[in-house]
């Protein structure tokens, strides 16, 4: 099973900084340990085994009359107890490195190991026996006195200076993407035709410099799709002059075949839609303003249009939301379109709902379908499927470009899928913002 990194720029910055902090961390403890306190604290072990075997010798040598004034100065002075041994100690911590260089210390000195142990009757304390002649005496030194476990303020220097560190590390990353992140989401509305208004330069000059760039290439995009714009309008009412002119003459030729009139007419027409559908889809960028309207009215309403008996729209709950109406309409208009052109004499169901803060659109057919290898290729200008060149069936290769077109614009995700039976599905998802939901 392999580990997934986070997909945001911050969430893989942080995890890098916080497990190379976490390595220094450990690597600074135990290089502290290893060559600073494990040496010292070995010194204070030697030091701790020389007092307790001399604090031994020179209570044995004292005349008993002031060995009690000499007990009370050394643990006044030294913290240390000495008393008779007269029971066995009980078993030490043996998990504390310091009394095994204790232990170590007072072997090289005595030339035996002697226990280290406990007296349940004198908690926090630590005994040694150090035997003296014929008797055995029991030196005692409080806990505080193991001198190798890791110093807190060391540990708390390193571990508050890796955290310092990391938090410094993240606010600068937090600082030089919140520009990408700008720019990510100005690119993404540029990437679906929308304008944004120039981003605001500065931070550090390759990010200013960036940002410079993408509002220098925002105008030069915005005035080259104006350009086209004008350009394509202009070819249409160039082009549509003539054929108004030829519309004109056939009107005059009455003694002409009547067929080859006929032909003649429906060449023009088709013309007249590919100039239509060109000019529609270069004008599709323009954003239109939203109206708060009740979707399955709107749909109603487009299918009256229609009167073609083979459009069926079922019942479904009410839907209020805000739409650019025209623009929904251009986009069920050539969904239903094709769904009529395509499926012959059988019927078209167009279904509704609202939920998961979206509504959907479904609009079914039972012609031919789409192969799953071109569901994706259709939405391309020009792109017809092979089965579709004829005139009767073939339309202009431009309307589900403007689909797709418009969908992007406003963040509609349009679908084609198979149903169960044969034919085509089509699903048309538009977000419902909160405020806007029934």
């Amino acid at each position: 099973m392999s580990l997934s990194l986070p997909s945001t720029l911050f969430a893989r910055t942080g995890l890098s900084v916080g497990a190379a902090l976490l390595l220094f961390a450990l690597l600074s403890a135990a290089t502290s340990y290893q060559y600073l306190i494990r040496p010292v604290a070995k010194r204070a072990a030697d030091d701790l085994a020389a007092l307790l075997v001399l604090s031994s010798q020179t209570w044995v040598e004292l005349p008993p009359a002031t060995r009690p004034d000499y007990e009370r100065e050394l643990d006044r002075r030294h913290h240390l107890r000495i008393r008779v041994a007269d029971s066995a100690l009980a078993g030490a911590d043996t998990t504390q490195p310091y009394l095994g260089q204790l232990r170590q210390a007072l072997e090289h000195r005595l030339g035996f190991v002697t226990p280290i142990g406990a007296d349940p009757a004198t908690p926090g304390w630590y005994w040694v026996d150090i035997p003296m002649g014929s008797r055995t005496l029991q030196v005692g030194f409080p806990d505080d006195r193991l001198g190798e476990r890791l110093p807190l303020a060391l540990l708390i220097v390193i571990a508050g200076g890796a955290v310092i560190l990391l938090l410094t590390t993240l606010m600068m990353v937090r600082h030089i993407i919140r520009p990408l992140e700008r720019l990510e989401s100005a690119t993404r509305l540029v990437g679906r035709g929308r304008t944004v208004p120039p981003l605001p330069v500065g931070g550090p000059r390759e990010l200013a410099n960036l940002t410079h760039s993408f509002n220098r290439m925002q105008g030069e995009m915005r005035d080259l799709l104006a350009s086209r714009t004008t350009l394509l309008a202009g070819i249409s009412h160039d082009l549509r002059t003539p054929l108004a002119r030829m519309e004109v003459a056939l009107e005059l030729l009455h003694d002409s075949d009547p067929g080859l009139v006929a032909g003649m007419r429906g060449d023009i027409a088709e013309m007249d839609r590919l100039i239509a559908a060109a000019l529609e889809l270069a004008r599709g960028s323009r954003l239109e303003a939203l109206q708060g309207v009740e979707l399955n009215d709107q749909l109603g309403a487009l299918l009256e249009e229609y009167r073609n008996e083979r459009l069926r729209l079922l019942p479904a709950p009410p839907c209020r939301l805000e739409l650019p109406v025209q623009a929904f309409r251009r986009v069920v208009g050539n969904l239903l379109d094709n769904a009529l052109r395509y499926s012959g004499e059988q019927p078209v169901t167009i279904a509704c709902g609202c939920g998961d803060g979206r509504a959907l659109v479904r609009i079914i057919d039972r012609g031919p379908g789409i192969p799953a290898g071109q569901r994706e290729a259709v939405f391309r200008p020009f792109h017809r499927l092979e089965n579709s060149r004829s005139r009767d069936t073939g339309g202009s290769g431009l309307g589900l470009a403007i689909v797709r077109q418009l969908c992007e614009l406003y963040s509609w995700e349009i679908e084609l899928t198979a149903p169960e039976h044969q034919g085509l599905e089509v699903r048309l998802r538009i977000p419902i913002p909160t405020e806007a939901e029934p």
